[in-house]
């Protein structure tokens, strides 16, 4: 059986290397336990040249808004948990929000990266849904790895 966990996060407004490197370390440390993650950066190397992620940066058929829609939602429907990467924030990611309802609607476990300092969230995303939502909520990427390494511990 394919373990999936789609990993969702922050795109627009970051770097290419912002988007793609918490990605493919989870992608390395989860396929050490037979857990395969899933990227919505995967097969879009062509961005790399681009100081930020904008839409309409390219005119690839990866990167239309219908492209980018319908593969994420696919992904967020097929996988069996989602990790989201809230850390850092610099702003809202409305995809991303979009992303936590899709998992809600279908689903999923629901893991949520996204710091506190002294009690005190400091981060954009900080909403009673995203609370609600979140079946488990940690302050690191290793931790977050670590709950979907567990979930599927069996």
């Amino acid at each position: 059986m394919d373990k999936l966990v789609y990993l969702a996060g922050p795109i627009d407004g970051e770097t290419y290397n912002e988007c793609t490197e918490w990605r493919e370390y989870a992608i390395k440390e989860l396929s050490y336990h037979g857990i395969t993650g899933l990227s919505p950066m995967r097969a879009k190397d062509f961005l790399k040249d681009h100081p930020l992620m904008r839409e309409g940066i390219s005119d690839s058929v990866l990167t239309t808004d219908g492209a980018i829609t319908i593969r994420d939602m696919w992904d967020v429907r097929r996988c069996d948990a989602v990790l989201f990467n809230l850390l850092k924030a610099k702003k809202v990611s409305i995809g991303t929000m979009i992303e936590y309802g899709w998992a809600s609607a279908f689903n999923k476990p629901i893991i949520t990266m996204m710091e506190t300092r002294d009690g005190i969230t400091k981060n954009v995303h900080e909403h009673a849904m995203i609370r609600r939502l979140s079946a488990y909520r940690v302050n690191t990427l290793e931790e977050g790895l670590y709950v979907v390494k567990t979930l599927f511990d069996y």
